[in-house]
């Protein structure tokens, strides 16, 4: 019995100081990735939900649904007073609510590319900075109001 205990204790022993040494050796030889350099103080922040009304013969007839991901600068972002999200979420709803080319009533491909281009120049311009990088959109819905009823 004192075999098998003293055995069980050894496994456990020589388990552990393996898994260590193999953590060890592998942080200690890893040098940095070539990708890691390129995104190194990039930070993603998300942006919470829009919902733009959509307007056409006087009245609400149903809504879009956005959510937007952008990359900044990790230290410029922390010595800002206001967040760029706020900007950001302005500069989309005034985008999608004023475009003539976004009608729903007749769905054609709408141009996302310089949607988001679009947004990145307006905000930085707003900001009177280069802080955001990129826009991503993390979502793009439109929610009729007969949808809605349901």
């Amino acid at each position: 019995m004192l075999k098998l205990i003293l055995s069980g204790v050894w496994v456990c022993a020589v388990t552990l100081l393996s898994s260590y040494a193999a953590t060890w050796w592998k942080v200690g030889h890893s040098g940095p990735l070539a990708h890691e350099s390129a995104v190194s103080g990039l930070e993603y922040k998300k942006t919470k939900p829009i919902n733009v009304p959509m307007i056409a013969d006087g009245g609400v007839q149903g809504y879009i649904v956005a959510q937007f991901v952008f990359t900044a600068d990790a230290a410029t972002l922390k010595k800002l007073p206001v967040p760029p999200e706020v900007f950001l979420q302005d500069e989309s709803f005034r985008a999608l609510y004023s475009d003539e080319k976004l009608d729903f009533r007749h769905l054609e491909k709408y141009d996302i590319t310089k949607l988001t281009k679009t947004l990145v120049s307006k905000v930085n311009e707003r900001l009177s900075m280069d802080i955001v990088k990129d826009v991503l959109v993390q979502e793009f819905n439109y929610v009729s109001k007969d949808d809605m009823k349901r």
